[in-house]
C-alpha cells in the first residue's frame, strides 16, 4: 500500500508540472490579446506589462514554469484579466 501512495505523488506531481507547461502559452496569449484592444494604461503600464510578459515567456522557455505563470499573473493584473 505504501508503494502505491509513492507511485500516485509521483504521478500527481508530474500531471501537474504538465498542467503548468500548458497554463504558460494560454495566458500569453490573453495578454498579447489583451495588449492588441489598446487598452486603457500609461506608458509606464505598458512597458511593465510588457516586460512581463517577455519574462514569463523566457522562463517557460526555460522550463520554469511556475515562475512564468506567477510573473504572466502580474500582466494580467494589470490588464484586469480574469
Amino acid at each position: 500500500m505504501k508503494m502505491y501512495s509513492i507511485v500516485t505523488a509521483i504521478g500527481m506531481a508530474l500531471a501537474s508540472s504538465t498542467a503548468f507547461a500548458f497554463h504558460c502559452p494560454a495566458d500569453m496569449k490573453k495578454i498579447d490579446e489583451a495588449m492588441s484592444k489598446n487598452p486603457k494604461l500609461s506608458s509606464a503600464q505598458v512597458t511593465e506589462v510588457k516586460k512581463y510578459r517577455a519574462d514569463g515567456e523566457s522562463l517557460h522557455k526555460a522550463g520554469k514554469h511556475q515562475e512564468s505563470v506567477d510573473t504572466l499573473a502580474k500582466a494580467m493584473k494589470l490588464l484586469n484579466i480574469k
